[in-house]
């Protein structure tokens, strides 16, 4: 018998809270607040005697913190699912404190405003010290770690697919098939094709800034930082095939570095077809990835901003897209005094996911570990007071409800290897 109040009703947002109503027995009564009502009023009515989840909605400005608290306060939740804005993560973090409540999100802090001044100087320091140059960064939130020890509460950062579960799967790796892991490799492989020219499949401003920033990997402890998109690979996915990746900087490899510090390099890489890096290029030439609001007709405008409203949304992608994501973890190291690679991973169908929830893979595969953490917060498999990623907590429970309720596990035993 639980009570949840998400926070946001995006494409993610929408497949995390249907997963939940499939679980009613935890999920028991749940409110969807989010700054545009209507949706959420509409995702209420779509599940409408489909669940015993009892489903209330509500207005709420995720950047404001006093109306945060008040609704927090009004509803008493025992668990704030943020799925948001990462823009929204320390305003959301601010009122569960304040409001005594457990608090969980998909993805790590950055900030909306780049050219802040208090933001910028740590931002640059930053930079200097650790040599990576992303905007996001874990520092800002595990900064809440002696507040919400000493509140009693939980914070679970990054419970998405990456960051998320690829962090369970290297925690799995060292509780059951390593004694030393050496390396992880961690890709990402999006098969689908949704027909646009151009379309980002999760909100345009954040992946696009990932995108179009430098990559960045860790060797024997320290960030080395290359060029946008300047490390290619091939690699041949399961249920999906050969696709050019390529090396970017993803938050994850922040945690892991930390909770796994024996790990002699960590890497991530992403798919991209060449007409998507094409469009990228061309935008990022003419400064359309800009966040620098500039002067248009009289009105300032933030042309990332603009750029938005000209893209597909990526919500509406959904009836569109065929094809398969395959994400994992490559694993090498040592069992027993002897090398061993291993290789878990998932393969999610676009079409599948559509038909169960509405939606396409990428939206699929972060709701269901959204909705998947935020049962073992409420289940009390996990409940470590502070802040944690997900590699900090048992990843057997975990795994085994993403296996239940949408994102099997395959495992290779003999993988090919990332050069």
């Amino acid at each position: 018998m639980s009570r949840v109040l998400v926070i946001g009703c995006g494409g993610v947002a929408q497949v995390a809270i249907q997963k939940c109503c499939q679980a009613d027995d935890v999920f028991t009564e749940l409110m969807i607040a989010s700054r545009t009502k209507s949706k959420c009023d509409a995702l209420a009515e779509k599940l409408k005697g489909k669940t015993k989840t009892v489903i209330t909605t509500a207005k709420v400005d995720a950047d404001n913190v006093e109306e945060l608290v008040a609704l927090i306060n009004d509803y008493k939740p025992e668990l704030v699912m943020n799925i948001a804005l990462p823009y929204q993560d320390l305003t959301i973090m601010d009122a569960c404190l304040e409001c005594g409540v457990n608090y969980m999100d998909t993805a790590n802090y950055e900030p909306e405003d780049i050219e802040e001044p208090q933001w910028k100087a740590r931002y640059e320091k930053r930079c200097k010290e650790k040599g990576f140059s992303a905007y996001f960064d874990y520092s800002y939130q595990w900064e809440y770690k002696e507040k919400f020890e000493k509140a009693g509460l939980v914070a679970l950062l990054g419970s998405g697919f990456d960051p998320g579960v690829t962090q369970a799967y290297c925690a799995y790796a060292k509780k059951h098939i390593f004694d030393e892991i050496d390396t992880i490799d961690i890709l990402d492989c999006n098969g689908g094709d949704h027909g646009y020219a151009f379309a980002t499949n999760f909100n345009p401003e954040i992946n696009l800034r990932e995108v179009s920033a430098p990559g960045s990997y860790i060797e024997n402890g320290k960030w080395i930082e290359i060029p946008a998109m300047s490390i290619k690979r091939e690699y041949d996915f399961d249920q999906v095939g050969m696709k050019d990746m390529y090396l970017l900087h993803h938050e994850e490899l922040e945690s892991l570095a930390v909770n796994i510090p024996e790990v002699k390099r960590i890497r991530f890489f992403m798919t991209f077809g060449q007409s998507y890096l094409d469009h990228m290029r061309c935008l990022e030439d003419v400064g359309m990835l800009s966040t620098t609001p500039v002067m248009h007709e009289g009105h300032e405008i933030v042309p990332i901003q603009f750029l938005k409203t000209l893209l597909p949304d990526p919500a509406t992608l959904g009836p569109r897209t065929k094809g398969k994501t395959n994400i994992g973890c490559i694993f090498t190291g040592k069992k027993d005094g002897k090398e061993k690679t291993w290789y878990i991973y998932n393969v999610c169908d676009h079409e599948e996911c559509y038909k169960e929830v509405g939606s396409q893979a990428i939206s699929y595969t972060t709701g269901v570990p959204a909705m998947c953490g935020a049962l073992m917060l409420l289940t009390g498999k996990w409940n470590t007071v502070g802040v944690h990623t997900v590699e900090e907590f048992d990843p057997d429970p975990y795994l085994d409800a993403l296996d239940k309720y949408g994102l099997p596990r395959s495992i290779n035993e003999a993988p090919t290897l990332v050069d």
